[in-house]
């Protein structure tokens, strides 16, 4: 293995052990809902308080509506932080509270008149008792509410001792507020697993694909060099390179994601011709040596990590001032010019000709790189990728993607091909955000 392989193997690797995986998005639909109910019972309370004390004097028994509505505020000032999170706000805290709404209900006849009862005067706890109704909705769904509603119910209708027309409509009325509202919750909680499940399957393709443009970059174009090479040299080296190209075919379908098998055998590396394809899979030659890595975290001159392409088949034009990029965004940058110009040396013959231009707009960094050969047949590049060869989908447009960038093919047969590599400025690499790839 020459020196560059041994480079291009060993960087691959350090960019695996430096990578971390993209985190994954928490979030909770519950956590407003609890926050709701906290303030609704405060204010609820307070509306108790001042509607007992506006009639107190009319209560037949006004110390006992003073003492209930006492027992009630002690109970919120200890018990308020229960309704901030479904942790704190247990099954016995619930009970409980129902218990003090339903007390409440149950002892308005025993403190006031049966004329202001008949006459449609509130219960001693009054609207505060759709709180702890609403607490079971939120804990445990609609199943908990339609019980804990149809507690209060019942109490209302003892308190009442008739059907009265306004008692049945504010039964009915808490019932399928507190039933709507359990249903929804039940809903929403359900609609966050999944949410949360599709983000975690996000997260781990998006670590996938990072995987496989390493092993693309550096492994398989080296299981590909060995393949060739032993079968030039014959003998036991092409029993190795025979091998070698049966464990590339393997790699290629796992790295894809194993779902499709590649329907090439392991001579499936040999080269493609020059006229098949400008921006084919560039395994079947020596990969060109990587570009210099930038240092630190800051920003990254992209001339400098470009300029080491130049050579005697390529071209490189740039502006006169510096082109800065984040130095994580402009290492994917360099890569995935690297990824171009190897299919520019596999695919477009050995007399082709590159050009990489450089353009510095307001907005975006753009990177063109043309080549002067043969041309990508219509439909190429999607075939190449559903036969496992993932050197455009993932060294390129995978990375241009993940930069939150594009990557845009223009080929005509027998004139060349251009892919343009526009990258956002104040980008970095991360696995949570999303780019537009153009193919």
């Amino acid at each position: 293995m020459t020196d560059t392989e041994t480079r291009t193997v060993r960087g691959g690797l350090a960019a695996k052990g430096r990578s971390k995986p993209p985190k994954v998005l928490r979030m909770s639909v519950e956590l407003p809902l609890w926050r709701a109910l906290t303030g609704y019972r405060i204010l609820t309370l307070v509306y108790t308080l001042c509607l007992v004390g506006l009639s107190y004097q009319k209560y037949e028994h006004p110390l006992g509506a003073a003492a209930y509505m006492g027992a009630l505020t002690v109970w919120m000032v200890l018990t308020w932080r229960r309704t901030t999170s479904a942790e704190r706000c247990t099954r016995h805290f619930l009970l409980a509270d129902l218990g003090f709404a339903v007390g409440g209900i149950l002892l308005t006849p025993l403190v006031d008149s049966h004329a202001r009862i008949m006459d449609g005067a509130p219960t001693l706890p009054s609207i505060w008792t759709a709180g702890a109704v609403l607490g079971f909705a939120i804990k445990g769904g609609w199943r908990w509410a339609a019980v804990a509603s149809s507690a209060v119910a019942v109490a209302n209708l003892v308190e009442r001792q008739e059907l009265a027309r306004d008692t049945v409509h504010n039964v009915v009325l808490v019932w399928v507020a507190s039933v709507a509202i359990g249903y929804v919750v039940e809903v929403a909680r359900a609609s966050e697993r999944t949410l949360a499940r599709a983000l975690q399957i996000e997260a781990a393709t998006r670590e996938r694909e990072r995987l496989a443009r390493d092993i693309h970059d550096s492994v398989l174009q080296v299981l590909a060099m060995v393949q060739r090479r032993g079968a030039a040299i014959g003998g036991e080296a092409a029993e190795l390179g025979r091998m070698a190209g049966e464990q590339e075919v393997a790699l290629r379908t796992l790295v894809a994601g194993g779902l499709v098998s590649p329907p090439r055998a392991a001579a499936a590396t040999v080269p493609h011709p020059a006229g098949e394809g400008a921006a084919d899979d560039a395994v079947a030659a020596a990969p060109a040596a990587p570009a210099p890595e930038p240092a630190g975290d800051g920003p990254c001159d992209v001339r400098a990590l470009l300029a080491p392409f130049a050579g005697a088949g390529v071209t490189f034009s740039e502006p006169g001032a510096p082109v800065e990029l984040p130095a994580a965004a402009a290492a994917e940058l360099a890569a995935a010019v690297s990824a171009a110009l190897d299919n520019v040396r596999v695919h477009a013959g050995d007399g082709a000709r590159a050009w990489i231009l450089v353009e510095d707009e307001p907005q975006a960094v753009i990177v063109t790189v043309r080549d002067d050969g043969p041309g990508i047949p219509a439909g190429r590049l999607a075939d190449a990728e559903r036969e496992g060869r993932l050197g455009v989908a993932l060294s390129i447009r995978g990375r241009l993607r993940d930069l939150g960038g594009a990557a845009e093919w223009v080929s005509v047969p027998g004139q060349g091909t251009e892919v343009e590599l526009t990258v956002p400025k104040g980008t970095a690499p991360e696995g949570g955000r999303r780019g537009k790839a153009r193919a």
